[in-house]
């Protein structure tokens, strides 16, 4: 179940030695002679054909092997980036899927210049399988739930008549709360989303040093929260990396609810979050946050209008009312992380039955970026879909 709680001149000539200025410069000296000049004979008929020919060959010649110029180095473009073999999530009828541009990252310890290259990274490590550019995210429209630990596939299938398009999921962080995910595999990735199921990735790392669970606070950030939450974010790209989610994919990173008004608490969380966010965008990945909407995305928002960098570009605001208050948040701007970048958890802790299967979940109503998965065929052949499924209309 749910344990949640409520960005040269030209150069002058050269004077002679010892010449007095604006004197005019000396004759110059003859030449020596040389052997007695020999009269000219006009060539032979076609022999001026003949030799223009030869010098057209040597200078064709000379071009063909001359190396080519240089030229400025260009970021290939999201359609240029695609590997083979990946391509977009498909689009749930109903829910159209559509793209938002994402800069590519930086190099590290470069000036802020998206795109510039990194270094050749060691076999093994996060960098290594960095893409060299970002594809637009997909995002999708209508509601979604999330449960604490991923349903069997057997479920997913079942639940296919709920009103539900997309799945959170608790794919990886010492503070989740369902921390065995016996469920939750590649191949459980790769038939869901071939069902017609849009993912959630979700990462529940440190917490708050003052998070209101008694559970959480053994998470408690250190008194590194920088270090911590930039480790923290390579670790959840790795994480998804495992499980099949592509780069372009977002993760969501779950704060919960902490003691409102504690500002040493709060900036500690705000350095963690930061510093996650930087890593992951690093990593070829969109950083997404989850949070009570009186603690977490409150700070957010007012650091927002304060003009701090480095916030979440997808906002996952929980307020348990029991009715969807998409774009009417108060505590956010109208404008603020729109178009495409809102999900709301409206409710939490209630259980719902489809297809004769029970789970305990939290309600969503979602309009942000899912996650991009590369279906292998061995997975997707095994789960067929169904037509029922992708042709229905989702709320």
């Amino acid at each position: 179940m749910s344990t949640r709680t409520p960005p040269a001149p030209e150069a002058a000539p050269t004077p002679v030695s010892g010449a007095a200025p604006g004197a005019p410069a000396p004759a110059p000296a003859p030449a020596p002679p040389s052997a007695p000049a020999r009269p000219r004979s006009a060539p032979p008929p076609g022999a001026r054909t003949a030799v223009a020919a030869v010098l057209l060959a040597l200078a064709g010649a000379a071009l063909l092997n001359a190396p080519p110029p240089a030229t400025a180095r260009t970021t290939p473009t999201a359609a240029a980036a695609a590997a083979p073999g990946s391509p977009a999530a498909p689009a749930v009828k109903g829910s159209p899927a559509t793209t938002r541009s994402v800069p590519a990252p930086d190099a590290p310890g470069s000036p802020d210049v998206p795109g510039s290259p990194d270094a050749p990274d060691a076999p093994g490590s996060p960098d290594a399988l960095l893409a060299p550019a970002l594809l637009a995210p997909v995002t999708f429209a209508g509601k979604a739930f999330d449960t604490c630990e991923a349903p069997s596939l057997t479920v997913m299938k079942a639940w296919q008549g709920s009103p539900y398009g997309a799945v959170g999921i608790y794919f990886g962080g010492r503070g989740r709360g369902c921390p065995v995910q016996k469920e939750l595999t590649p191949a459980w990735v790769a038939s869901a989303h071939s069902m017609g199921w849009r993912l959630l990735p979700l990462f529940v790392g440190s917490q708050a040093p003052c998070v209101d669970s008694l559970a959480k606070r053994k998470f408690a950030i250190g008194s590194s929260p920088a270090t911590q939450g930039t480790q923290e974010g390579g670790d959840a790209v790795r994480a998804a990396r495992a499980l099949g989610i592509d780069t372009s994919s977002p993760l969501y990173l779950d704060i919960e609810a902490y003691r409102r008004g504690d500002t040493s608490c709060a900036a500690t969380t705000l350095a963690f979050v930061r510093a996650w966010n930087r890593e992951v965008k690093r990593l070829g990945y969109l950083p997404g946050f989850y949070s009570s909407a009186d603690t977490g995305v409150r700070d957010m928002e007012t650091q927002r209008k304060a003009g701090t960098k480095d916030l979440p570009d997808v906002m996952w605001f929980a307020r348990w009312r029991g009715v969807p208050a998409l774009l009417t948040e108060s505590v956010l701007h109208p404008d603020a992380w729109t178009p495409h970048a809102r999900i709301h958890q409206y409710a939490g802790n209630v259980t719902e039955t489809y297809g004769g299967r029970t789970l305990a979940i939290d309600r969503n109503a979602i309009d942000a970026p899912v996650a991009r998965v590369g279906t292998p065929a061995r997975f997707a052949a095994r789960v067929p879909v169904p037509l029922s499924f992708v042709d229905s209309q989702r709320p």
